[in-house]
């Protein structure tokens, strides 16, 4: 028998928050984006569903079945992973036991030219806002959106986040992360300066642009996709880099930045080897007022997935320490692509006097989300 909405929720019982989850991908179902895009570009969008100009370079397994989805995240109705906002509620919170859960829709940062990406990003807004975050299938509250903004163009990128900074249910501003030059240059401060302004942090997700349809490495492309996916860590690493000595937490020393899905475990080197450099030099060649390892642990976020797993648990735990992972690390699942993370597996290979900081309490600070919410009937605890 299945329970209505009233019978899920409870008036009288509030539940804390044990998990927020800082990366899930809503899907558009067929065309359901072409109601909100600039009319230009749906033929355009209409060619590429039937196949025209997609390149595939990503061989996860099973690809050409599931498309790199869990393969019990397809609706029944013959729409893509994660179209049915119903079926993700049910699969991530009740079945999963993630409390809250941050849309991160990989749509608004797709398109061949600026001006489509732009539109495309626009387009994105106005659909989570139509098919997500509406009473209908946002009853429960425990989604909550992110404002797709195009940084190549910085300042059209600002005026989509001063749209939408306001709205209670946008807790981040999701850019791509791979634009050239890399994110210090000053070009970008429109950017910086929207989401400071409004004290909303800005993520940005692993993806696919102009840029990294097939992104070159220092000694060229690469041969396989091992090595692609590899390549995002070090893409991360020197947009760290960027914005640390370029100068981008001086001129906006209240920013946040999200890396999401870029793994982590490589921070704690770099963290080293750049207090390794300004100790050497000294503060004023970079113009820093301290040491870069503090900027990342005041300024920067990366997420659990994918969470890197030595053989041997105590590499991890002694990695999670030295970093200090409880000042800079969020959960998140990647639902609902084949490297899903359950919630119960993270947190029970997070160390455990830093597990609350990682699974909810850094998501609950960092976007200034509720720490209790209505108890659901049949929710799935996580720890």
């Amino acid at each position: 028998m299945t329970r209505t909405h009233s019978e899920q929720v409870s008036t009288s019982t509030l539940d804390p928050v044990r998990v927020v989850d800082c990366d899930t991908h809503p899907y558009p179902r067929k065309g359901a984006l072409h109601e909100f895009l600039d009319p230009k570009f749906v033929k355009e969008q209409q060619a590429r569903g039937a196949g025209a100009n997609n390149g595939i370079f990503y061989d996860a397994p099973d690809y050409n079945f599931a498309r790199a989805m869990r393969v019990d995240s397809f609706p029944g109705d013959g729409e893509f992973a994660c179209t049915d906002p119903a079926m993700a509620f049910r699969q991530l919170v009740l079945d999963s036991g993630s409390d809250i859960v941050i849309l991160g829709p990989t749509s608004g940062g797709g398109g061949d030219t600026e001006e489509e990406v732009t539109a495309m990003a626009a387009a994105t807004n106005l659909w989570q806002e139509a098919c997500w975050l509406d009473r209908e299938n946002n009853w429960h509250g425990r989604f909550y959106g992110s404002i797709c903004a195009n940084i190549a163009e910085p300042d059209v990128a600002a005026r989509e986040i001063e749209k939408w900074a306001g709205h209670e249910r946008y807790k981040q501003v999701l850019i791509h992360a791979e634009p050239r030059p890399s994110w210090g240059h000053p070009k970008y401060d429109p950017v910086w300066a929207a989401a400071t302004k409004h004290d909303i942090p800005v993520a940005c997700h692993l993806g696919r642009g102009k840029h990294n349809l097939l992104p070159m490495s220092p000694v060229g492309f690469m041969s396989y996709n091992h090595d692609f996916m590899v390549t995002y860590s070090m893409l991360a690493a020197n947009q760290v880099m960027s914005l640390i000595f370029d100068g981008v937490f001086e001129r906006f020393p209240a920013l946040k930045i999200v890396f999401i899905e870029h793994a982590s475990s490589w921070i704690l080197p770099l963290m080293w080897r750049m207090d390794a450099i300004y100790a050497a030099r000294g503060a004023d060649t970079a113009g820093l007022t301290k040491k870069p390892s503090d900027y990342v642990k005041d300024n920067i976020f990366f997420t659990t997935q994918p969470l890197d797993y030595p053989e041997d648990k105590l590499e991890l735990t002694n990695a999670l320490e030295w970093m200090e992972a409880d000042k800079i690390l969020l959960f998140s699942s990647d639902y609902p692509h084949w490297t899903f993370d359950e919630p119960r597996w993270v947190a029970k290979h997070i160390p455990v006097q830093m597990r609350d900081a990682v699974m909810f309490q850094n998501g609950i600070d960092l976007f200034g989300l509720p720490s209790e919410l209505p108890a659901l009937a049949g929710q799935v605890k996580a720890y």
